[in-house]
C-alpha cells in the first residue's frame, strides 16, 4: 500500500475487527471517516445480476467514471476479459473474509491513463455472514484530469490479498485474479485464475 487513503482506510478496518477477521457493517461509523469518505465505496452480491455490485459509491469515484455507480457490477469497470477475474476476487474475499488489493491502470477515451490502487474489504452481517465488502479507490499520483474526464475501464495490473488473520491460520485455497504486467497499456491478460494456500504474515 502506497496511497494515505488506503493505509488510513485499511487501518480503520483492521481496528474494528479487533481480534476478529472482520468487523459488523453496523461498526461502520461515516462520521469517522472525514476526507477520505468521497473515495470509499460498499458492495454487495446482488442475486438479481448474479454480480458483486456497488451498494454506495463515494462522490470522487463516481466523478472518476462520470456518473452514480450505485447497482452497478464493480467487475464490469475492468476491461479487456478482466470481469471473470475480478468477479471472482471480490466472491472470494467476501467468502473467505480476506482483504484484497488491487493494483489497476484507468484508461480514459481521450487517451490519458493513470495507476490506481483499490482495496476491499469484508464485512460481516449481524448473524455473522460476510455479505459485503467495504472498499477504496485512490489514484497513486494525482492528475488534473482526472474527475474532469471520465474513465473509460480499468486494467488490471495486479492483485494480492492481505493475509494477517488473528484468528487462525488459513488452510483453505480459493481462485482468484493472477498477477499480470501491463508496461506498455493494454497488452493481452497474462495468467489465469488460480488457486493458492494462504499462511504467513501479511506482504508490507
Amino acid at each position: 500500500m502506497r496511497h494515505q487513503t488506503i493505509i488510513d482506510i485499511y487501518d480503520y478496518w483492521n481496528r474494528l475487527r479487533g481480534s476478529g477477521d472482520a468487523p459488523l457493517k453496523s461498526q461502520i461509523e461515516p462520521s469517522s471517516l472525514g476526507h477520505i469518505l468521497p473515495s470509499l465505496f460498499i458492495l454487495e452480491k446482488n442475486d438479481g445480476l448474479g454480480a458483486v455490485t456497488f451498494r454506495l459509491a463515494g462522490t470522487r469515484i463516481c466523478d472518476l467514471f462520470g456518473r452514480d455507480l450505485r447497482g452497478e457490477s464493480f467487475a464490469e469497470l475492468f476491461g479487456d476479459g478482466h470481469a471473470l477475474d475480478i468477479e471472482a476476487t471480490l466472491r472470494g474475499a467476501m467468502e473467505h473474509v480476506i482483504p484484497t488489493l488491487l493494483n489497476a491502470t484507468g484508461y480514459s477515451t481521450a487517451g490519458h491513463q493513470a495507476s490506481f490502487e483499490i482495496i476491499v474489504m469484508p464485512l460481516r452481517s449481524e448473524d455473522g455472514r460476510p455479505e459485503r465488502l467495504l472498499g477504496a479507490i485512490a489514484p497513486s499520483v494525482a492528475a488534473s484530469w482526472l474527475e474532469i474526464v471520465p474513465l473509460d475501464f480499468l486494467a488490471l495490473d495486479r492483485s494480492r490479498l492481505l493475509r494477517d488473520r488473528p484468528a487462525q491460520d488459513r488452510k483453505e485455497s480459493w481462485p482468484y485474479a493472477a498477477v499480470s504486467e501491463r508496461p506498455h497499456g493494454v497488452g493481452a491478460f497474462i495468467g489465469r485464475v488460480m488457486s493458492s494456500l494462504f499462511s504467513g504474515p501479511a506482504p508490507h
